[in-house]
């Protein structure tokens, strides 16, 4: 597998931006999944005060992601929208490697033959 960054439309890096001002709550965002749900993994995004030795960081539209090599695995190549449906807003994720979602689209399963990065 081709290791290739994460990125961020331009709505979604303004909404992280505005968030992490208002918030003073780091330097960039934590995109990262974890086993759990119906179908395997669910994305986890937090704010990140600090990048740790083992970290992969990218830079899309003037805001850092930070991902850890584990979830570099599952998320290569997944660009970051922030949308508003109706009345939710959140964001949504437009992953490559994603074989198939849930009924309820809170988690995910992707070909576990991806080599190890």
């Amino acid at each position: 597998m081709t290791q290739t960054g994460i990125t961020l439309t331009d709505r979604a890096a303004n909404h992280v931006r505005d968030y992490l001002a208002k918030h003073d709550s780091g330097i960039g965002l934590r995109v990262g999944v974890k086993p759990t749900g119906c179908s395997g993994y669910q994305y986890v995004i937090e704010a990140v005060a600090s990048i740790g030795d083992h970290d992969h960081v990218f830079e899309s539209n003037g805001v850092k992601l930070v991902t850890d090599a584990q979830s570099l695995r599952y998320l290569s190549g997944t660009e970051l929208d922030y949308v508003l449906e109706g009345l939710k807003a959140g964001f949504k994720f437009y992953n490559p490697n994603v074989q198939e979602t849930c009924g309820c689209g809170e988690s995910f399963s992707i070909n576990e033959t991806t080599e190890e990065i």
